[in-house]
C-alpha cells in the first residue's frame, strides 16, 4: 500500500523531534544521578529510559498518519526498544551506544549480501524515491554498503574511545549530516544514471 501524504512539518517532527528530545534532556540531566528503586541511575540511562517510549509513541503516529513504514524505521525502531531497554535493565549505557553500530552493520551487511547475488537490494525499498537505471542502482548500492561500514567504524570509535558527550553529539548531528553529505556528494551519478536517460538518446 503506498503511503499517504501528510504535512512534511509533521513528518520531520515525528522522524526527528525525539532524538532532538534526547538531546536536550541529555544537555539538562547529564550530571545529575537518579535514585530509582534502591539503584543509582545515571542521567544518561533516565533520558534513554524516556526515549523508548517517546520513539516508539513517533513512529506509531508516522505509520498510522502515512499507512506506511519503511525498512529502516521499523529496524531502527526495534533497535531502539531492543538495546535501550538493555541499557535501562542492566544500568549500562554502552547497549544503547552499541545500537547505531549493530543497525549499520546491518544494513551495509544485507547490501553487501545483494551485491554478491548481482543485485540491489537498494532499489527494491529507494526505486519510487530515486529512479535510476540499473548501472546507477549497482553503483549507489556498493558505495551505501562501505558508507553504511565506515559509520558502523566511526561509531565503535568515538563511543569507546571519546567522551560520552561527544557520542551524544555524533549521534545527535554528526550521523544524520554524514548522510545527508553522503547523497549530495551523489549528484553525479543521479544526473548520469538517471531513469528517464532510458526514454532516447540526449539532444
Amino acid at each position: 500500500m503506498a503511503a499517504k501524504k501528510i504535512n512534511p512539518t509533521l513528518k520531520m517532527v515525528l522522524e526527528f523531534g525525539p532524538i532532538v528530545l534526547f538531546f536536550i534532556g541529555y544537555l539538562k540531566l547529564k550530571d545529575e544521578v537518579f535514585l530509582i528503586g534502591g539503584n543509582e541511575y545515571k542521567g544518561f540511562i533516565v533520558i534513554t529510559a524516556a526515549f523508548i517510549p517517546l520513539m516508539v509513541a513517533s513512529t506509531m503516529a508516522l505509520w498510522k498518519l502515512t499507512g506506511h513504514l519503511s525498512k529502516m524505521q521499523f529496524v531502527t525502531l526495534v533497535l531502539v526498544v531492543l538495546f535501550g531497554g538493555m541499557s535501562v535493565w542492566f544500568n549500562d549505557e554502552r547497549f544503547i551506544k552499541m545500537k547505531p553500530t549493530v543497525l549499520y552493520l546491518l544494513f551495509g551487511g544485507l547490501l553487501g549480501i545483494g551485491l554478491l547475488r548481482g543485485q540491489s537490494w537498494l532499489k527494491v525499498v529507494m526505486e519510487e524515491v530515486m529512479p535510476l537505471q540499473q548501472e546507477g542502482w549497482m553503483i549507489l548500492t556498493r558505495r551505501l554498503c562501505f558508507f553504511f561500514f565506515a559509520l558502523a567504524v566511526a561509531n565503535e570509535l568515538i563511543w569507546r574511545f571519546q567522551s560520552e558527550e561527544t557520542w551524544v553529539y555524533f549521534k545527535t548531528f554528526g550521523l544524520p549530516v554524514a548522510m545527508f553529505a553522503f547523497f549530495m556528494f551523489q549528484g553525479q551519478l543521479f544526473q548520469k544514471y538517471g531513469a528517464e536517460e532510458e526514454a532516447g538518446p540526449a539532444e
